[in-house]
């Protein structure tokens, strides 16, 4: 291999000085010293080691360059975690570069999202198709090397990233969610005789993933449910963007993750022998412990003027680009610099992974031939492939019955869902009984009491936040169909993360929200969403389905599991609603299913239409049954409506009748599209039981017929 002189010896330097205005910290923690004894026993040769520092310093060069070219980006994490960087792709994952969906492959996570240069120079040098030319174009419109990592969809599909990253602390969460799912899978798939799923989650993260509170949360998760196949590495450069980080923080980090129950480490992030040492030891070690590796790194490394300072974290080092590439060995002049030496080097990466990856093949084929049933069941979830609608609608019973909660009517259908879709699985923040989506039979997921990694009920514990970064998890994963239930009024609590989750079009997620307006009643306004349902709907790309009865719920789900585009929030009552016996079973599903529909046409000429959704299209029908000029238009989905076609819009809501009014048990902005008066609550609710605040509030057919008097 053909390497630089000065640049091999510059990097060998660089490594073994470790840091420029600390001691290099030894591995002292706890288990770490497992990881001491590991490296003198297999430490890596050194002529590999030669390899690896190089070319940890030209993908610094490449994400100088890159930050310097678009004058936007984030240069210090790039440039700190090299060897991190060269550790993980040119020696210790698993991943085969020509086939980056392959689904054992190990996944790397990068929760520190605005570094993303540090993960597009590392997938340029692995092999992956992102080629330099993409590297210039860092942060340019239609590039595929957006300002943070973007999981393929629509508008990028860069191969090789894993999540969407963007609001720190959710990687970590994201990469709970893979690490479950990979245990689901193991559990699932593997037999006696083939192992098909053993790959490892890794993610990067910095100071502030772990200020925030949604790592913490899943941490606890995934300690309590023993996901060893976890390793978070922690990029500790003591500095977040507005100051050093002893500013805001003073806490032992350490014993902060033992105490969740991790296994620890704490290294020097620049010892290229004590990262691979360490990242080995904690790849091997399946001890029922998720793994947390502290790497003392120094942000900006190499560029003297910023380095070790929060002066590092943004583009502040631009002007010095050209002297810090001179410093760390780089050819001056020369921009996007990659040495033949390391080219060669990572070809030789791909063979061993080739091989790695062609005798996994042997294996797959052999439990493909062995297991047909569990094949095709798993080609299915990775395809995506399940029936049609119109299918599953045939396959589902129908509901009948007399008044219900539509809660209770999900929990119907959510056995009748999971029969027909294997890999369909769901969760809960501590209120199945509440949310009523339990998969009967189907055991519980996790380790310890009755649990196994093979069952498909999920116990988030009181984490709503980590609860849907760790369904995002699952999506990215690629696996597994999941829901996720709460009331419907602590969806603030991951709120972003579902807005993340419409963002990369993660059809494969599904929120199941119950306790859906001020029909809670006693538990009063803190309890009582008003606003909520028109939260959820202004987010791009997210379906919500408010159902008016059990038909109407069987299509919302069913749309949750055969939407391709994005996720699906499902929102349910708690109260008692009318069945629309009035209307077919089969029309109230193939309605739902658009979004909107006739539920009771006009027996006269039409002069008034009258829209609802939920538990308020039973007073819209009460309250139109002496009208023979009014129809009533059930609209569940208004997004699902919007996709319709003009003909099939113009057919349910004719623009010749522009006397339209709306009733909806929440706040009334948008139903004003459709409607030029609504009744709704725009106020906040109290305590009282659900029927008398639900009066108190004009939720009721005698006031909707009011108000239509007074039009």
């Amino acid at each position: 291999m053909k390497f630089s002189a000065i640049a091999v010896f510059a990097a060998l330097v660089s490594s073994a000085n470790g840091f420029a205005t600390h001691q290099p910290v030894a591995l002292t923690r706890g288990v770490a010293r497992k990881a001491s004894s590991l490296q003198m026993s297999t430490a890596t040769e050194t002529t590999n080691l030669a390899a690896l520092a190089t070319a940890a310093n030209e993908a610094r060069g490449l994400a100088m360059d890159s930050i310097a070219a678009a004058h936007s980006g984030h240069m210090g994490l790039p440039l700190g975690c090299g060897e991190i960087g060269a550790s993980l792709y040119g020696s210790q994952m698993t991943y085969y570069a020509k086939d980056p969906t392959w689904i054992n492959r190990d996944r790397f996570i990068l929760s520190a999202g605005h570094g993303s240069m540090f993960l597009y120079s590392w997938l340029n040098l692995a092999g992956f198709d992102l080629s330099i030319d993409e590297l210039k174009q860092f942060r340019q419109h239609h590039s595929q090397t957006p300002g943070h990592p973007e999981f393929p969809n629509s508008e990028h599909t860069t191969p090789g990233i894993e999540c969407t990253t963007g609001p720190l602390g959710a990687g970590v969460a994201n990469a709970v969610g893979h690490a479950a799912s990979a245990k689901m899978a193991a559990a699932v798939y593997n037999t006696a005789d083939h192992e098909i799923f053993n790959h490892h989650i890794f993610v990067l993260a910095g100071d502030g993933c772990f200020q925030e509170g949604v790592s913490a949360e899943a941490a606890a998760f995934a300690a309590h449910e023993q996901l060893d196949n976890l390793v978070v590495l922690y990029d500790s450069n003591e500095v977040t963007l507005d100051k050093m980080a002893e500013y805001t923080q003073s806490e032992d980090i350490i014993k902060r993750y033992e105490a969740y129950g991790w296994e620890t480490y704490e290294i020097d992030g620049h010892d290229l022998e004590a990262v691979e040492a360490t990242i080995a030891a904690a790849k091997a070690s399946d001890n029922g412990k998720p793994k947390f590796i502290k790497c003392n790194t120094i942000i900006g490394k190499g560029m003297e003027e910023t380095e070790g300072t929060n002066a590092a974290h943004g583009e502040a080092g631009v002007p010095y680009v050209d002297n810090a590439k001179k410093n760390i060995g780089l050819p001056d002049g020369e921009k996007w610099y990659v040495s033949e030496g390391t080219r060669e080097f990572f070809s030789e990466v791909e063979a061993k992974n080739k091989a790695t990856y062609d005798a996994w093949n042997d294996t797959f084929k052999a439990w493909s031939e062995a297991n047909p049933e569990l094949a095709t069941q798993l080609d299915n979830a990775v395809h995506d492939k399940m029936m049609s609608p119109e299918e599953m609608f045939d396959a589902i019973p129908e509901m009948g019955g007399a008044a219900e909660a539509t809660r209770v009517s999900g929990n119907k259908v959510i056995q009748e869902i999971a029969k027909l879709v294997p890999h369909y699985v769901s969760g809960s923040a501590d209120l199945h009984g509440s949310c009523r989506n339990y998969i009967n039979d189907a055991g519980n997921f996790g380790a310890g009491f009755d649990k196994s990694y093979a069952n498909k009920n999920l116990y988030f514990g009181i984490r709503e936040h980590a609860m849907g970064a760790i369904l995002n998890g699952f999506g990215y994963h690629g696996l597994f169909k999941i829901s996720g239930s709460t009331f419907a009024v602590f969806v603030d609590y991951f709120r972003p993360t579902i807005r993340v989750a419409s963002l990369a079009e993660l059809n494969r997620v599904s929120y199941i929200l119950t306790h859906d307006s001020i029909g809670v009643g006693e538990d009063g306004p803190t309890h009582q969403p008003v606003e909520t349902v028109s939260g959820l709907r202004v987010i791009p790309n997210l379906d919500v389905y408010r159902p008016a009865d059990a038909e109407e719920t069987v299509a919302a789900f069913v749309s949750s599991v055969t939407r391709k585009e994005g996720p699906t929030a499902l929102i349910f009552s708690r109260q008692n609603i009318d069945q629309n016996d009035a209307v077919p079973a089969a029309e109230r599903r193939a309605g739902a299913l658009k979004g909107g529909y006739v539920a009771k046409k006009e027996s006269a000429d039409l002069e008034l239409i009258i829209m609802a959704t939920g538990s308020e299209v039973q007073h819209a029908l009460k309250a139109a049954a002496e009208m023979p000029g009014a129809r009533v238009v059930s609209m569940p989905c208004m997004e699902a409506f919007e996709r319709q076609s003009e003909e099939y819009k113009e057919s349910v809501l004719p623009s010749s009748c522009t006397k339209r009014i709306a009733m909806e048990a929440g706040v009334s902005g948008l139903w004003y599209k459709y409607a030029s008066k609504v009744v709704g609550v725009d106020r906040f609710g109290f305590s009282a039981p659900g029927g008398i605040v639900m009066s108190e509030l004009g939720m009721t057919p005698e006031n909707l017929s009011a108000q239509i008097a007074d039009m």
